[in-house]
């Protein structure tokens, strides 16, 4: 294989892993609390439309991705309030979100489509960018992508030294038992939804501001569900996760590797491929329940209620 596509298809694999990296360390720390959200792809659609509406408006990158992170916590803030404080079905909730986002993206974005904004450009850093392959891959993309690297550092550390990340825990294991310790149970549930919000927020805005970047209906393409899977699949860890992420993203542009080395395959096949493996990946978990049960948040969607 030639060096240069070579280096392409790393370096695609990382930009098409990134929104699936921030929405699924959003998920596995709302998961980690307890709290099972399935809205992310309807979050994702409204990241991805207020963030183009806000760079198309004011012609600022940072301004749609700031709108994308704020629009996302407050619908997870919706969320937040029923399954907590109604305590609704953590299920039904997280679908009815999923549809209330999907359709509400598309009727504000409907004028929107076919529209032109900035793409948001690279940035490469001095020095490490230098470095063969490595420097090429890693350290010459945009400010996305090293903010995902980031975020995977501060959660991977966050959860294995920090007092915070022992207390998420500690609420997603035994709800009762952190509230017996003085633990606000219900205050960490929303804090983590919210952050979970937050970052499905940006990944959806990173589709329409710089993969793409425009916006078109239902542009997530099932990428909030895969995401969703990809908590599981990678038994709620944070170092297993970005593997995972960019698993699937290069899976999502095998169609594109194979017509670059010249196979006749249908791409159209070829481009089913990240939810073919989303499929299998959780049939091989189902036949291993009790592997999976060991890593799983003991109380994960289940509601709690504060006993007096």
């Amino acid at each position: 294989m030639d060096y240069d596509l070579f280096v392409n298809i790393l370096h695609a694999t990382i930009r098409t892993g990134t929104p699936l990296l921030l929405v699924a360390l959003g998920e596995m720390v709302c998961e980690k609390s307890g709290v099972l959200n399935l809205g992310q792809e309807g979050m994702m659609l409204m990241g991805a439309v207020v963030g183009f509406i806000a760079v198309f408006h004011f012609d600022m990158i940072a301004v749609g991705f700031v709108s994308a992170a704020i629009v996302g916590m407050l619908m997870s803030m919706l969320f937040a309030s029923i399954v907590l404080f109604l305590n609704a079905n953590q299920v039904a909730t997280g679908l009815a979100l999923t549809i209330f986002g999907s359709g509400l993206s598309s009727f504000i974005g409907v004028d929107y489509e076919g529209k032109i904004i900035n793409s948001l450009g690279k940035l490469s850093i001095p020095y490490l960018s230098d470095i063969p392959l490595i420097g090429e891959v890693f350290f010459n993309q945009d400010w996305v992508v090293y903010f995902s690297f980031a975020m995977f550092i501060s959660i991977y550390f966050f959860f294995k030294k920090s007092r915070g990340g022992l207390i998420i825990r500690s609420v997603g294991e035994n709800p009762d038992a952190a509230n017996v310790i003085g633990l606000s149970v219900i205050k960490v549930r929303f804090l983590a939804i919210c952050f979970g919000g937050a970052m499905a927020g940006i990944a959806g805005a990173y589709l329409s501001l710089a993969y793409t970047p425009l916006w078109t209906e239902n542009m997530t393409s099932g990428r909030g569900w895969i995401a969703l899977a990809l908590v599981v699949f990678a038994s709620w860890r944070a170092e297993r996760i970005i593997l995972g992420a960019y698993l699937f993203g290069f899976a999502s542009i095998i169609h594109l590797v194979a017509q670059g080395l010249g196979f006749a395959i249908s791409s159209n096949l070829l481009a089913i491929l990240p939810y073919a493996a989303t499929i299998i990946i959780l049939i091989m978990l189902s036949a291993n329940k009790s592997k999976l049960k060991l890593y799983e948040p003991v109380s994960l969607g289940k509601p709690w209620f504060k006993k007096h």
